[in-house]
């Protein structure tokens, strides 16, 4: 796991954006999975600035959910496929056909999950998967004790992360979904990059705890530790709890450039 500790979020966006366009220098269609809430905006403005430019072309790039609210009518400005819609794939330009995700309205929804997770199989696999993680350490939707090679599945929402969330729900807990359709552990683990974006003091704990804590599934992010080209980039504040801080800044400053992340 290689953790980048940056000035602050903006600076985090920017580096993670370079690091998508220089994937789609290599990969034009490469298929891109992408985080919502607060966090990863910084790298949608980025990136969005990068293919107004024209520094990066994003016309073939391909974009998939990693999860889903249970329950909420179609078009609803708070699922997760209005946000894509409305945060990625229209400021890039995009059409609805190059995203995929699953369908949080189905009736079987289980169905759903296996079909979700069966398309990103035959779409090829995600060549970079963004990640935010909860203040208990979640990713996705995975939420504390889940399984470490769980698939694409319908969870229960903890109270807490429904508590996090009600801030897109006009502070009304009641109107947050108690269920969700979340990519698995497992098959977040399966993406060749994983690229975690963590700012603010509020998640100094969860990324001390992610990066340098035992892999434990009451850590749904220390997984991440299993995958052979993980990313962890953290703002200060994000940082500020971990004990090897001043290592994992020396080792990215010594880092051939030509790596990238």
């Amino acid at each position: 796991m290689e953790v980048v500790i940056v000035p602050d979020a903006t600076a985090g966006g920017e580096l993670i954006a370079e690091a998508i366009a220089a994937l789609l220098s290599r990969k034009p269609d490469a298929l891109l999975g992408v985080a919502t809430g607060s966090t990863p905006l910084p790298i949608y403005q980025a990136l969005t600035a990068k293919v107004r430019s024209g520094a990066v072309d994003a016309s073939r790039a391909r974009i998939c959910q990693l999860d889903e609210y249970v329950g909420l009518p179609a078009g609803h400005p708070e699922s997760y496929r209005s946000v894509v819609l409305r945060e990625v794939i229209e400021p890039l330009g995009l059409s609805e056909k190059s995203f995929m995700g699953p369908d949080g309205s189905a009736e079987d929804v289980q169905a759903a999950c296996e079909a979700y997770d069966k398309a990103l199989t035959e779409a090829g696999g995600v060549d970079l998967q963004l990640l935010g993680i909860g203040t208990d350490g979640h990713i996705g939707f995975n939420e504390p004790c889940s399984s470490l090679a769980s698939r694409t599945r319908i969870k229960t929402l903890t109270e807490q992360t429904r508590i996090d969330n009600a801030r897109f729900f006009d502070d009304d807990i009641a109107q947050v979904p108690r269920h969700v359709i979340t990519q698995g552990i497992g098959t977040i683990l399966e993406s060749r990059h994983p690229v975690l974006l963590a700012t603010g003091e509020g998640k100094a704990d969860a990324v001390a705890r992610t990066v340098e804590g035992p892999v434990a599934s009451v850590v749904p992010a220390s997984a991440l530790q299993l995958h052979p080209h993980a990313t962890v980039v953290v703002d200060e504040a994000a940082a500020s709890k971990l004990k090897l801080a001043d290592y994992f800044r020396a080792t990215y400053a010594a880092k051939p450039q030509w790596q990238g992340l």
